[in-house]
């Protein structure tokens, strides 16, 4: 692979107010073999959609945009790839700390920023960027929520097999907001899309597949290696693939608008959260802070985020274990008959 690193301090701008002077949540590659920006995100602290990943991607984006429009006569690009350098995770959705605290302090216009620029963010995704290139994810470990609505956002999904994503959202009473319902229903149709949101369900990149949302299954580890291969045999039929997508955005189109007016009920049904469901979410959130001890959420931990009865039927836990709220449990309880019997007594 012929590669080029982009330079973090490069001429950068503002977004939203802010002034960038470097890009700190992602780096990029360019392998002129193909033709191809290759995007690798590694957001911070936590590997989730935050304020400034999206400001420095929708930098990025207007940056990609001018080059290619005013600097080049030949195309200087023709593909962009979306992938992660955190070990085992694509992105695990949204700064759930931040909405959380704005929806505590019933900060409704400040949510709403954050959720139109990452509406934002994603239409210039299902655009291409207004360009004729093409766009793709590599997901390789987990994508969930609005990290699972950035890799729809692409072209072109190429998961490793036993990649996980979902949309656990509803495990707090809450949906999906950035385009899953879209994106899933254009894939897949509105039957399909509304299951797949409303199960809670965390799905392997092998079921995803064989429903048809994933495009290209490779093995696990092999994920860029199959990128460029896919990529090099893209181009033999580039011409057809771009023609079928322009069709694509004529049956099925994704505006803007439409997006916004998704986002705005998505808005209403934040700030209608309860106590209970807050604390649901906290417990998800702790799941994003954990990476950092063990590099990956295990699959043990996201089977801790099952629907309501669900929770008493885990099976699958070492103890002791630790819980969200820092308390050590050293046995399983739920097997404690003495427990059980002293219960009893109490309710005779």
């Amino acid at each position: 692979m012929k590669v080029v690193t982009q330079s973090s301090t490069a001429d950068l701008s503002t977004v939203n107010g802010e002034s960038i002077s470097e890009y700190t949540q992602f780096s990029s590659r360019y392998d002129s073999e193909t033709a191809t920006i290759w995007c690798w995100m590694h957001p911070e602290p936590r590997p989730c959609i935050n304020d400034r990943l999206i400001d420095e991607l929708m930098l990025l984006q207007q940056q990609l945009t001018r080059t290619y429009k005013n600097e080049y006569s030949a195309r200087p690009f023709n593909h962009l790839v979306l992938a992660s350098k955190t070990p085992g995770i694509y992105n695990l959705g949204g700064d759930l700390e931040l909405i959380r605290q704005y929806i505590v302090n019933k900060e409704i216009d400040k949510l709403r920023d954050y959720a139109y620029r990452a509406i934002d963010l994603v239409h210039n995704n299902i655009n291409n960027l207004d360009l004729p290139i093409t766009m793709m994810s590599l997901v390789q470990g987990q994508a969930l929520g609005a990290g699972f609505e950035a890799a729809l956002s692409c072209d072109v999904i190429i998961a490793e097999r036993h990649s996980q994503l979902g949309f656990p959202e509803i495990l707090f009473n809450m949906f999906p907001g950035m385009g899953a319902y879209n994106l899933l229903a254009r894939r897949t149709g509105s039957a399909l899309a509304e299951r797949l949101i409303l199960s809670g369900k965390i799905y392997s990149a092998g079921e995803l597949y064989d429903m048809g949302v994933i495009d290209v299954l490779v093995e696990d580890g092999e994920g860029e290696e199959a990128t460029e291969k896919y990529l090099k045999s893209y181009i033999l039929s580039s011409n057809t693939r771009r023609s079928i997508r322009k069709v694509r955005q004529i049956v099925h189109p994704i505006t803007r608008q439409s997006l916004y007016e998704i986002v705005n009920i998505w808005l209403e049904t934040a700030m209608d959260l309860g106590d209970k469901d807050l604390a649901k979410m906290e417990r998800l959130l702790y799941l994003q802070k954990s990476f950092k001890d063990s590099k990956t959420i295990k699959e043990n931990d996201i089977s801790l985020t099952q629907r309501r009865s669900d929770w008493r039927k885990i099976s699958n836990v070492d103890f002791p274990l630790t819980t969200h709220l820092g308390e050590r449990i050293v046995e399983d309880r739920r097997k404690n008959n003495e427990r059980r019997k002293l219960s009893l007594q109490e309710y005779n």
